[in-house]
């Protein structure tokens, strides 16, 4: 069989699945917040128990937010801050006695959605989470590509494009500001909503769910977020081109989004037409979990 977690910013969830990729078990945890070495002992647990439910072992397989840097081996880019800078696959190969494979959780996201999801009858797949972050992956012919940098996918932290008055610069925590991540992830939409509020904090949900019913600053901060999707996605198209564009993390269950974005590109991108798809992920909030055990099939990376 083969393993797949996910580790999260609040749970750590596996999956087992068969060689046909059908779910054998599911369960998750907390994620233990700021404890490196707890981390690792949930992690370690749940696949012992996972084992010790199905009666064997299995290949395993981990999607992580922020990569394994092939210079140090150590892990970077994390928003789960107290992984960075430690020797991730490493300690859990030598805890676990077996090699480990480790990418990106948006990589297993859209490994996910390419093998058998969304994107399956397709080579080019660019899949993105909008959720607390913003990441991206990009899977060729259900191969991940990973890069020297293990940096592919990553238009969260480039700048917004062609910005307008409205799009208001805020600092994001890789030291830059007005990163695509401060303006499309759940809280830089709360931050954009507060900012034309003059300091009212409202969620990303609560924003969405304004915006439904009709009230003007939520109607406002939702124009703009599908434009600056729209933009951030053109710049992507302009340099990848890929087949399809797969939606996922929580925002991307706003109704409509990627209709809504797609009647937006052609005023972006460098073409006559704009022949990609835009979907969303047909394995949902599973794509990230089922992606991971994909790593571990075959060397997907």
């Amino acid at each position: 069989m083969h393993l797949g977690i996910d580790l999260g910013g609040t749970k750590i969830e596996i999956i087992a699945m068969d060689r046909d990729s059908n779910t054998l078990l599911r369960q998750r945890c907390p994620t233990p917040q700021g404890d490196y070495t707890k981390t690792l002992d949930a992690i370690c647990n749940l696949v012992l128990q996972a084992e010790q439910t199905l009666k064997q072992t299995g290949t395993l397989g981990i999607g992580i937010p922020g990569c394994i840097s092939k210079e140090s081996g150590l892990v970077k880019n994390a928003n789960s801050t107290c992984l960075i800078g430690k020797p991730l696959e490493d300690d859990l190969s030598t805890r676990l006695q077996r090699p480990i494979k480790i990418a990106n959780d948006a990589d297993c996201f859209t490994l996910s959605e390419a093998c058998d999801g969304a994107a399956a009858k397709y080579s080019t797949v660019f899949g993105i989470i909008l959720g607390t972050g913003v990441g991206g992956g990009i899977v060729i012919n259900q191969q991940v590509i990973n890069g020297p940098n293990s940096i592919t996918g990553e238009w969260g932290h480039n700048p917004l494009p062609w910005l307008s008055k409205e799009d208001k610069l805020t600092p994001c925590y890789c030291g830059k500001s007005g990163c695509i991540e401060t303006f499309l992830s759940g809280p830089g939409m709360s931050k954009q909503y507060q900012l034309l509020n003059n300091a009212l904090t409202l969620s990303s949900d609560e924003i969405v769910k304004l915006s439904r019913q009709g009230e003007t600053s939520a109607k406002v901060i939702m124009h703009q977020y599908i434009d600056q999707l729209a933009r951030s996605l053109a710049s992507v198209i302009n340099i990848l081109d890929p087949d399809i564009i797969v939606f996922g993390g929580g925002l991307s269950n706003i109704d409509k989004l990627h209709q809504q974005v797609a009647t937006r590109l052609p005023n972006y991108v460098f073409s006559d037409t704009v022949n990609t798809k835009l979907t969303k992920a047909l394995h949902g909030d599973s794509s990230g979990v089922r992606g991971a055990a994909w790593l571990a099939i075959s060397d997907r990376t």
